[in-house]
């Protein structure tokens, strides 16, 4: 019986051991896995993209292993010493870990552990950051929200090193430096954590993937869902005027993927700001899949993230930068680290799309991972396929229900307009309502302005949002769109702003010679209803096509209107005459008029106005239907501005008093080339002989210009239905129109 009873809990004993050892989390298992590791091994010397990546990666790490470890007292702002060299830091902890695994040399897992333990040693006592502008200081960093990007990218490097380290080792880091960092980031700083932003989704990644590693389902809980009772007020703000908590509000991972994506992909604050939260979003959604992929992640809101990836490379010009719609720094292109992760990982894990590929070639470099390597072997048996990028309307919102943003192309980006109508954009939400920016061959022709910051610059503020960014980059006036009575839109404000956004009339790309958006905005100024419908036209008798521009105004009283156009180039004629002023003054007092020389002022004696520029090698005009008492501005960025924060870039206004309904028309027209070499010029005259508004009711705008080839053609809109069935009716001037559908346009000879 005794022998029985010993049987039994010999036998129970081995069940629970290899009960423990299937449930066993092995390491690395967030972005590298042991297969993948094995894999990657065999592969090495095969791959030339994926051996050019890691040697490169590996020169970098070497280089940094023979200067020493510095972890230095946190004092600075961005671009300081202290927060460059923490950066630094974790950029090649990861990188050392990931070399570790593939290399299998103990040098990398020495450095990983010698810097961790140091980190260890200075966290136990660190204070809060001694910068106090952040709504949430950090530690290491002046703001959590960097701190929480040394944590996504260390947890990868003691991931690699997991193994490695004794199980003394892995307590004491635990016990003093992951778990009390993962619990400041979160429920310490509930503010900065429980709520739907980008610099939630670090702060939700970082917590989640220590979590992971440390099989730690609290943490992965708190990740994905939030803190349940953060004990946060509703109403609270940030530093940028951006919610911290509204009603009835998620939080955690999950919910900052459903709330600020629309089922399109669009990341309702930007293309900028979505580039820098796709490395948290995606790499924890790697890591999850890799340890818990029950949770389908990939799956989440119809696969959202993956096709967030495609969404943001249409939003590129045809250099690759980010189009700079809300808070966005100029120049951030799809060649940053994080877009590097986002195609690999698309790739990867999104149904291995050949186009892809042809981004990952231009990026010439591969993350040292699964994806990374399935990318450079697919290129390496030449799978690629250019990536086409067309015409695109990307819906906003959740839903898709919160307007959006149209990318109208002509042939391979000879031309592209960018049609804002979107929702308000999170804290980093411009009052820009139906706002537009036009580019030739990826050159800003009519630009938008980006954001007023000098990131990580530390002359200037810090490397932080300057002050102008709220008093001249934000407000309505520094964009490509109508003021009214010299007020921002929303009057400016945040809180109302959030609740409002412009709504999609018609978009259609479906036909070769036009290539039309239409869009209302209802909110933006009491008593005033906006309407733009933008069009890329192209007519056979021109060398380029051009884009045409109505914007429809309706109030009920009257008001001042400014509708200005920031070009790019230099001015090289005009068809009315402008006086220049003595002495420069700004143009108004507040909502960025005080930023804005008055340079030059004019009106014209006829019913069109011209402007041509040249910008690089290309000729360009702007006509534009004019009133009798229409002032004509030119106008210069850079008044009050003592510090020069703000590019000294030009404007041209059209200024329109005393009217409620009123329509402003215009061509935007490419034409001709100059050489700075031969010094030729040819085309250099505008091809636009006349342009008018040929009628304009409640129901029906119509407009008409002519080329200096005599071809005439009529763009009429309807403005109350954008049904495709509708069947309308219109008479003007002795003609008579039908058509069926929210617009007719018709090409004449």
């Amino acid at each position: 019986m005794k022998l029985k009873y010993n049987i039994v809990l010999v036998l129970v004993f081995i069940g629970c051991l290899t009960s423990v050892k299937l449930n066993a989390q092995e390491h690395p298992s967030l972005i590298l896995t042991k297969s993948g590791v094995q894999k990657i091994r065999q592969e090495l010397g095969n791959v030339p993209l994926f051996d050019k990546s890691l040697a490169l990666v590996k020169a970098e790490v070497d280089a940094e292993i023979e200067l020493g470890i510095e972890t230095p007292i946190p004092k600075d702002y961005s671009g300081g010493y202290t927060h460059e060299r923490h950066k630094r830091n974790f950029l090649m902890l990861q990188k050392a870990g990931v070399l570790f695994q593939i290399l299998q040399d103990e040098k990398y897992a020495v450095y990983v552990r010698d810097m961790l333990f140091q980190y260890e040693k200075m966290y136990k006592g660190l204070p809060a950051h001694p910068q106090t502008r952040s709504y949430a200081r950090g530690k290491l960093f002046w703001q959590c929200l960097n701190d929480s990007n040394w944590l996504v990218y260390v947890s990868q490097a003691y991931d690699c090193v997991y193994d490695w380290l004794s199980k003394k080792e892995r307590k004491k880091l635990e016990k003093n430096l992951f778990r009390p960092f993962a619990d400041y980031i979160s429920v310490d700083n509930p503010q900065f954590f429980n709520r739907v932003h980008n610099h939630s989704t670090w702060g939700n990644a970082a917590v989640g993937m220590i979590g992971l590693v440390m099989n730690d389902e609290e943490l992965i809980e708190r990740a994905l869902y939030g803190i349940k009772d953060d004990g946060l007020e509703v109403g609270a703000k940030d530093n940028d005027g951006g919610f911290i908590k509204t009603e009835g509000q998620k939080a955690g991972f999950l919910a900052n993927i459903d709330e600020p994506f629309s089922p399109d992909g669009y990341y309702t604050e930007g293309p900028y700001y979505q580039r820098y939260a796709m490395y948290p979003f995606l790499v924890f959604a790697e890591a999850l899949e890799n340890v818990k992929p029950d949770l389908k992640i990939f799956e989440f809101k119809e696969g959202v993230l993956l096709k967030s990836v495609s969404a943001l490379l249409n939003l590129t010009d045809a250099n690759g930068d980010f189009f700079p719609l809300n808070d966005g720094q100029k120049g951030m292109s799809y060649y940053s680290r994080e877009l590097v992760t986002a195609v690999d990982v698309a790739y990867y894990y999104g149904g291995l799309n050949p186009q892809l590929l042809s981004i990952v070639q231009k990026q010439d470099r591969v993350l040292l991972d699964d994806s990374g390597l399935s990318a450079a072997v697919a290129i390496r048996d030449q799978k690629a396929k250019p990536f086409q990028k067309k015409s695109i309307n990307l819906s906003d919102g959740p839903n898709g229900k919160q307007g959006g943003v149209g990318v109208l192309r002509y042939g391979n980006e000879d031309l592209t307009l960018v049609f804002k109508y979107a929702a308000q954009g999170s804290s980093h939400g411009h009052y820009d309502k139906l706002s537009y920016s036009l580019y030739e061959k990826g050159t800003e022709i009519i630009q938008d302005y980006g954001l007023a910051r000098f990131v990580n610059i530390e002359q200037k503020g810090g490397g932080n949002y300057l002050k102008e960014n709220k008093t001249w980059a934000k407000q309505t006036i520094a964009h490509n769109t109508i003021t009214q009575n010299q007020q921002s839109h929303f009057k400016g404000k945040y809180e109302i702003g959030s609740q409002h956004h412009s709504d999609l009339f018609f978009y259609d790309d479906s036909h070769q010679n036009i290539q039309i958006v239409s869009s209302k905005e209802t909110n933006a100024y009491s008593n005033t209803l906006l309407h733009r419908t933008m069009a890329i036209i192209k007519v056979p008798s021109l060398a380029k096509p051009f884009v045409l521009d109505l914007m429809k105004v309706s109030s009920k009283e009257q008001n001042q209107y400014d509708l200005p156009v920031y070009f790019k180039g230099q001015i090289i004629s005009t068809n009315f005459i402008y006086s220049l002023p003595q002495v420069l003054n700004p143009l108004g007092e507040e909502n960025g008029y005080q930023h804005l020389w008055l340079e030059g002022k004019g009106a014209s004696k006829e019913a069109i106005s011209k402007v041509s520029f040249l910008n690089k090698n290309n000729f360009y005009t702007i006509t534009s239907t004019v009133q009798a008492n229409d002032e004509l501005l030119f106008t210069r960025i850079g008044a009050n501005d003592s510090e020069f924060n703000l590019r000294r870039d030009a404007g041209f206004m059209i200024r329109r008093n005393n009217e409620s309904n009123t329509v402003f028309a215009s061509i935007i027209e490419p034409h001709g080339s100059y050489s700075y070499v031969s010094e030729f010029s040819v085309d250099s005259k505008s091809h636009i002989e006349n342009l008018e508004v040929v009628y304009d009711s409640d129901d029906y705008t119509a407009v008409t210009f002519k080329t200096t080839e005599g071809v005439v053609d009529v763009l009429i809109i309807a403005n109350n239905t954008s049904d495709k069935t509708k069947q309308h009716t219109l008479k003007i001037k002795d003609k008579e129109f039908n058509w069926k559908g929210a617009y007719h346009y018709q090409q004449t000879k």
